[in-house]
């Protein structure tokens, strides 16, 4: 019997360094999602937050400079993750109402999420207690 792929849940930032920056410290998350060791979990709601931000002035002269366009970017999303529905709110709060759906999401999945939002960081002991974890970097 094989053991279960982990998930994995991917705040916007970190989304933006492993999609359009390619910031070397997502080479090993990048890694582990190409050879299957990692399961990227996401809802549509996250989906429509990276396609909002990919329209922000400042996003779409970085698309600009790395040739890329938002569709490039949702298409190479869109060909890693595993869509599930929206999940419950979790009995832990995050200061950060937009951040609040990584942590559900992590909770009921009880997986990781990377961030480097402060607001889902400092959670990482309360994560802990209900199964999830967070992390800033692989």
């Amino acid at each position: 019997m094989t053991e279960p792929v982990p998930g994995i849940v991917l705040d916007t930032n970190i989304v933006l360094d492993l999609l359009v920056f390619q910031d070397p410290l997502t080479q090993p998350l990048r890694d582990a999602l190409q050879a299957g060791q990692l399961r990227w979990i996401a809802t549509p709601a996250m989906r429509d937050e990276l396609e909002r931000v990919l329209a922000y002035p400042q996003i779409a002269k970085r698309l600009a400079f790395y040739q890329l366009t938002p569709e490039m970017v949702l298409a190479a999303r869109d060909a890693w993750v595993h869509t599930v529905d929206v999940a419950p709110k979790a009995p832990i709060t995050c200061k950060d109402p937009d951040d609040q759906r990584f942590i559900d999401l992590a909770v009921a999945q009880r997986c990781l999420v990377l961030s480097k939002d402060h607001a889902v960081l400092c959670m990482a002991k309360r994560l802990l207690a209900l199964g999830a974890s967070a992390r800033a970097a692989m």
